[in-house]
């Protein structure tokens, strides 16, 4: 398709671009790609408005699940949200982590750093920072959090086993992530599979579950659990813009299964006790 500095500037773009955009837009698009569909509903995010600490100008509609709701965030936690767009995932993991506590979001792109700083500023949040950088390579030092969280962002990154490495590297020992992502079960169509455009929506991106659960296993990480799984229905007027009929016809009645999954990981404690 392109090499892996292409797609990371690809995606760069786009989302520059969603930044800009409200959540409506962005939810009658497939994970905010821009291939907008008529029938207008959440095709991957879920609702969090019922969850303590939200803000709607932060929730632009891009997750596809609600990690920070099965984080288990204790107040004096250090939080680090990877991908964190406008602060959404950010600020209800604030509200977790209470004043003792201290939340890091770390995004690739420039206007969503601007957005979330501006989004903080505007609530009066001393203790969420926002860092631009690539999450292939955080800008953090190793063994500085307890939580690392990420809404539908991984499936965004070429090099998905050096994220999930830089995870462990930052985690304390006896830290822990909760992750939502997009998985497969089943080979994409090649058409699909070639798509930019749904690189940046969320879809060709993703990998198979079982190999993402392995990459994470490699990686250390202990305790691995699927906390919540949940089928993703991509529309057909989407689809249309890279399947005829026919194809779109033989994807619905074959075997792939696209899929919303937060996963759950523990780093291993170097030390007795130190859990």
């Amino acid at each position: 398709m392109s090499t892996n500095q292409q797609l990371k500037e690809f995606v760069k773009q786009k989302y520059s671009e969603i930044a800009t955009q409200d959540k409506a837009g962005n939810q009658a698009s497939c994970c905010g790609s821009g291939c907008c569909s008529t029938e207008v509903y959440n095709i991957m995010s879920d609702d969090y408005s019922s969850l303590e600490g939200y803000n709607p100008d932060a929730d632009l509609g891009l997750g596809c699940g609600l990690p920070t709701q099965f984080a288990q965030i204790k107040p004096g936690n250090i939080v680090i949200d990877l991908g964190s767009g406008a602060g959404n995932d950010c600020f209800i993991a604030r509200k977790e982590v209470g004043e003792t506590g201290k939340v890091i979001g770390i995004d690739f792109t420039p206007a969503m750093i601007d957005k979330a700083r501006m989004n903080a500023d505007k609530l009066g949040f001393n203790n969420v920072e926002f860092r631009q950088g690539d999450i292939e390579h955080m800008p953090v030092a190793a063994g500085v959090a307890d939580v690392v969280v990420s809404n539908c962002v991984l499936n965004l990154v070429p090099d998905k086993a050096a994220v999930i490495k830089e995870i462990y590297r930052v985690l304390k020992p006896g830290g822990h992530f909760s992750i939502s992502d997009i998985v497969l079960e089943g080979a994409l169509p090649a058409k699909i599979q070639q798509a930019a455009e749904m690189y940046a929506g969320c879809v060709s991106g993703a990998i198979q579950k079982s190999v993402y659960l392995l990459l994470i296993e490699q990686s250390g990480f202990k305790a691995i659990s699927v906390q919540k799984e949940k089928v993703i229905y991509v529309p057909d007027d989407i689809l249309s813009g890279y399947l005829s009929p026919e194809e779109i016809n033989q994807f619905r009645n074959g075997s792939t299964g696209i899929y919303s999954v937060t996963v759950y990981a523990e780093k291993p404690c170097c030390e007795p006790g130190c859990c």
